[in-house]
């Protein structure tokens, strides 16, 4: 059903058709016994619970940052299945992004081309939306805490020069501290204007070390992760290991999309016709798999990391959390398989064991 459906999707634009389908999953999901109707569909029928940075969550399978850009879909979302949501990426300011078009489907390999550039509406709008969010899920369940978590996926302005970047960033920390569960800090975008060189070590070290310093003032501190590109060097992966030990970051996100075009079925005429941005999907679930292992084997599995790149099956899943990975997400995979992508994933690793036992 989801293959006659995704053939129609992919006859108009990507980005109208991502907003299209996700109204119209919410207009379905405003009436009562037609989102229980979907929830008993899509959602795991077995335990899958799992519990890290002092979290629980409902399973270890997530929706990466930039789908869900400004907390719009949350209850859609949770229908559907996933643990675990990251909304953002979320800048101080509200931001156009690029110009359209800026999403490209590659169907022969199975990958997306982005160059959204942090379009979102404003941390202050973002955050007013989460706490309206969790004000109605409280009253839904007696006043008990979301189940959903949420993470929130930080970044700068464009117009914000790297020299003043950690000013961003502390700007969206505190207005989201009490709206979402964990953070990631995200330098890694190829679509913003010099982001990337952020990575560098002593540019990400002032970030990160004056988010955890704000952060260690707080009552209940929240997990602070960062997210990085599959395009780094060995050393520049050193360097971040390092840094991450020294800061005490409470994990890695390991991967943002690529800049690489190598060894893709579509043709470099297209490839030329679409231009820049960051390339997700099926092809970075290799190098996404290696920095995983990397990160696991050089830390010795201390710093927990949430897998992400070219997760489309249950054995992709197995590979990412064989590799050391703690958490996974999905994106581009959620576009090719379609919304049972959850409950399949969780229900083939859960045929022969638990998931927290699969190694």
């Amino acid at each position: 059903m989801y293959k006659i459906l995704l053939r129609i999707f992919f006859l108009f634009p990507p980005e109208w058709v991502h907003y299209f389908s996700m109204n119209c999953l919410r207009l379905l999901c405003s009436i009562g016994f037609i989102r229980k109707i979907i929830t008993k569909a899509f959602k795991p029928g077995i335990s899958t619970q799992y519990s890290i940075f002092n979290i629980q969550f409902s399973n270890r399978l997530g929706l990466g940052a930039g789908f869900d850009k400004n907390a719009k879909y949350l209850r859609e979302l949770e229908t559907l299945g996933f643990g675990f949501i990251e909304i953002g990426t979320v800048t101080p300011l509200p931001q156009a992004g690029n110009d359209k078009p800026r999403l490209f489907r590659l169907p022969k390999d199975k990958a997306l081309i982005n160059r959204m550039g942090f379009n979102n509406d404003g941390v202050k709008v973002v955050a007013e939306r989460l706490k309206k969010w969790k004000e109605n899920q409280r009253s839904t369940v007696n006043g008990q805490q979301p189940t959903l978590i949420v993470g929130g996926n930080i970044g700068k302005n464009k117009i914000t020069p790297n020299e003043d970047a950690w000013k961003d960033y502390e700007i969206c920390f505190r207005e989201l501290f009490d709206c979402v569960d964990y953070f990631v800090v995200n330098v890694s975008s190829p679509n913003t204007p010099g982001l990337r060189e952020l990575q560098e070590k002593e540019s990400l070290r002032k970030i990160l070390s004056h988010l955890q310093t704000i952060n260690t003032t707080q009552t209940l501190p929240k997990p602070l992760l960062l997210k990085i590109a599959p395009d780094l060097t060995k050393e520049q992966l050193d360097d971040v290991i390092d840094l991450a030990s020294e800061i005490k970051l409470d994990g890695i996100v390991a991967t943002n999309t690529t800049i690489s075009r190598e060894q893709l079925q579509t043709t470099n005429p297209k490839l030329q016709t679409i231009g820049n941005g960051g390339l997700s999907g099926l092809p970075l679930k290799h190098r996404s798999t290696e920095i995983v292992n990397y990160i696991h084997q050089k830390t010795n599995g201390q710093i927990p990391i949430i897998a992400s790149g070219g997760i489309f099956t249950a054995e992709d899943a197995k590979e990412k959390l064989n590799a050391g990975a703690s958490l996974l997400q999905v994106w581009t995979g959620f576009i090719y398989k379609g919304p049972g992508i959850v409950k399949k994933i969780c229900k083939t690793l859960f045929k022969r064991s638990p998931l927290e036992n699969i190694q």
